[in-house]
């Protein structure tokens, strides 16, 4: 990588990440020159990815976050990772969708992404959220009184989580009640052993029960998510109809994830498939 002075600080804090986790750490030195940009400009950038909390700056450097399993980030930190990987998931999935469709949408900040061209997408007739992003879908509602079939949104009600879901005992029993064509589920973490989990057990049984409503189950996940584990597990890979991914999950993982679920889809990339 040579001259990259018109890299937006998004993209470069992406790449640094990058670096930062397939490495296990960098040198501000080697990023200036893989970069060309500045020294306080790489710094500025790790200081960004440290108040993210996915990197420790060390002396010369930053070295990968370990972080617990029961680790949580909010909302608000979560909403500044991956933005570019997220817009483009997010675009793929609202064009897996097919007229007259019952969509139930997981909290998090891909699914809020996606609430946001599901918005853009007139086929659509209903759907469900039960997640964050609640405020995305006024403008449905406004649109509803300009077309026939609009939007209609349904909140679970629930305690909500860091990570702005919808959980516990009164989202349980109204999922129960529910049944959904297709479940899109953001996630903490996705890997071959643990399935799908997440850091908050609340959270895992909503999921859970979510899953178990859904005619078909789509995961919207940046590559960052693969291999990270949460605390709790509530559903298997091959629970999973299809993973919408970007373009930075690497080939072995890719190998891994056609062995356990039906379809892999690659935003930017070309893929042979109906619509849900």
């Amino acid at each position: 990588m040579s001259e990259n002075q018109n890299l937006l600080a998004e993209q470069r804090r992406a790449l640094i990440l990058d670096e930062v986790r397939r490495r296990g750490g960098v040198r501000v030195n080697e990023l200036t020159r893989k970069l060309g940009v500045s020294d306080m400009t790489v710094r500025r950038d790790l200081d960004a990815l440290a108040r993210q909390g996915v990197v420790e700056k060390v002396h010369g450097g930053a070295v990968p976050l370990v972080e617990a399993s029961t680790h949580e980030p909010g909302f608000e930190a979560k909403s500044g990772l991956e933005l570019t990987a997220k817009e483009d998931i997010a675009r793929v999935a609202a064009e897996l969708v097919a007229p007259g469709t019952a969509i139930a949408l997981s909290g998090g900040t891909t699914t809020y992404a996606l609430a946001h061209q599901l918005l853009d997408v007139r086929a659509v007739s209903g759907y469900s959220l039960w997640g964050g992003g609640a405020d995305v879908f006024p403008g449905a509602q406004r649109l509803s009184g300009q077309r026939q079939g609009a939007a209609t949104v349904v909140l679970t009600g629930g305690v909500r989580t860091p990570s702005d879901s919808l959980v516990g005992p009164v989202a349980d029993q109204a999922i129960a009640a529910l049944h959904f064509d297709v479940l899109f589920l953001g996630v903490h973490g996705i890997s071959v052993e643990a399935g799908l989990s997440t850091p908050n057990l609340a959270e895992a049984e909503t999921n859970r029960r979510l899953v178990q409503s859904a005619r078909r189950v789509v995961v919207v996940a940046d590559h960052t998510k693969w291999g990270t584990v949460g605390l709790s597990s509530f559903a298997a890979l091959d629970q999973v109809d299809t993973l919408v991914t970007d373009a930075g999950l690497p080939a072995e993982a890719r190998a891994e994830v056609s062995e356990h679920l039906r379809r892999l889809v690659v935003a930017g990339e070309p893929e042979d498939g109906t619509d849900i």
